[in-house]
């Protein structure tokens, strides 16, 4: 009997060593991990427009999304800019328009003194002051839904972004 138990003891040794095998080559063809990348739809972002007292307000330009609740005075309830939150407002910032016609993503027609000015806005108001949460679903998804295969996260080193999601 003692024969059997040595058996069983090789064969669960076995079972283990494929087991810990099959884990080692799984982890070794996984992508590098990256911290996760927030999506928000429209109706998504639509949620954090400064409307919900004590609910953060999120401001997408470039398809990036800020949240840009430490601005509240800025972007909150009833505060000058807060026609711009809840949505991509691309085209306002880089015309610096309020216009609801201007709140889009679309960026169709802008001038190069316009798009030179959201450039510069984007990178040293937006990144420069409020942390990046997301991106929308146009940044990250091609038209038929499938990810793009171009996307590459925004860059912010000076920001520690405490992980919500």
């Amino acid at each position: 009997s003692r024969g059997m138990a040595g058996g069983a003891a090789w064969l669960l040794l076995g079972a283990l060593l494929v087991v810990l095998v099959t884990a080692q080559r799984e982890l070794r063809f996984k992508p590098p991990a990256e911290a996760p990348v927030r999506l928000f739809t429209e109706p998504e972002l639509a949620r954090y427009d400064g409307q919900q007292e004590g609910q953060p307000i999120y401001l997408a330009v470039k398809g990036v999304v800020f949240d840009v609740t430490s601005g509240k005075e800025f972007y909150g309830k009833g505060a000058p800019y807060n026609a711009l939150v809840g949505k991509d407002s691309t085209r306002g910032v880089a015309k610096m328009s309020l216009d609801p016609a201007d709140l889009t993503h679309d960026i169709t027609g802008l001038t190069a003194e316009e798009l030179k000015s959201l450039d510069d806005i984007f990178n040293n108001v937006y990144k420069a002051k409020y942390p990046i949460v997301g991106y929308t679903s146009r940044r990250i998804l091609n038209e038929d839904g499938s990810p793009n295969l171009d996307f590459k996260p925004e860059d912010q080193p000076h920001f520690n972004i405490k992980d919500e999601f």
